[in-house]
């Protein structure tokens, strides 16, 4: 042992309730995980959900703005363990109304809102995972109502479907620092405790989400910008993610970029 610590991976959104299936699965597959949040009490109120699991780390930040976004990767980059992966599954609650009764003032609000924290995590976290003897994964998650509008969620249709085709413009440039960008696509709601009453047989639950990430950093070879979130490939991990490790003994592990 050289005396290096494995690799993390980054979770944004990791509180929300879907992101919480995801840091579950992660978990589960043997991965230190770190988690960024705005929200101290959410952040805590994770920390004591997995109270059994040394793995978990959390970081107080925001994605909200340029500036934050900024000091949120400078952190990481001061951090001694290395990022294997970034997986970005921010999002809010889906807003209910007709887009032709709301102002475009209200849209344009929704996009800052949903859209440009992706964005501007997509500028300062993707350069962290540049180098590296393994490709770099970069993974956002999205939802149903980025390739079909949905009846009754319009608003929350532009916004998804925004931040989709945004994915595949980050695959692309991606590319140029040895990045894998791709967007995880979740075509049905996901099934979770405050919904499982009301939940159809097809909706996946978040663990399951969680897996079919797991599924894309550790084994999948498929290069697609878009790839579907399919059941057959969220099955149980066979262990310990296949992250850049151990390091060679020449390798730079700082975790700058």
């Amino acid at each position: 042992m050289n005396g290096t610590l494995a690799p993390e991976v980054l979770v944004l959104g990791g509180t929300g309730s879907v992101g919480q299936g995801i840091v579950a699965a992660l978990l589960e597959a043997g991965s230190p995980v770190l988690v960024v949040g705005r929200d101290p009490a959410r952040l805590a109120a994770l920390q004591e959900q997995f109270a059994d699991e040394p793995g978990l780390e959390v970081l107080l930040g925001s994605l909200g703005d340029d500036g934050s976004a900024r000091t949120v990767a400078e952190r990481l980059g001061g951090r001694r363990r290395t990022l294997a992966a970034v997986v970005d599954a921010m999002g809010g609650p889906y807003n209910r109304g007709r887009v032709t009764d709301r102002s475009g003032d209200a849209l344009l609000q929704a996009l800052q809102a949903d859209v440009m924290p992706h964005v501007h995590a997509g500028r300062h976290l993707l350069p962290l995972l540049r180098g590296g003897a393994q490709t770099r994964r970069y993974v956002l998650v999205g939802g149903p109502a980025g390739f079909k509008p949905w009846a009754g969620h319009g608003e929350s249709s532009i916004t998804m479907s925004t931040t989709r085709m945004y994915a595949q413009v980050l695959h692309q440039e991606a590319q140029a620092l040895g990045v894998r960008a791709q967007m995880l696509e979740v075509c049905n709601p996901v099934c979770t405790p405050a919904n499982a009453a009301n939940a159809c047989i097809e909706w996946p639950s978040a663990l399951l989400v969680g897996r079919r990430v797991v599924s894309l950093l550790d084994s999948c070879t498929d290069n697609r910008a878009i790839v579907r979130c399919d059941t057959r490939d969220a099955e149980l991990p066979r262990g310990l993610l296949h992250l850049d490790w151990p390091p060679p003994m020449s390798r730079n592990t700082a975790g700058a970029a």
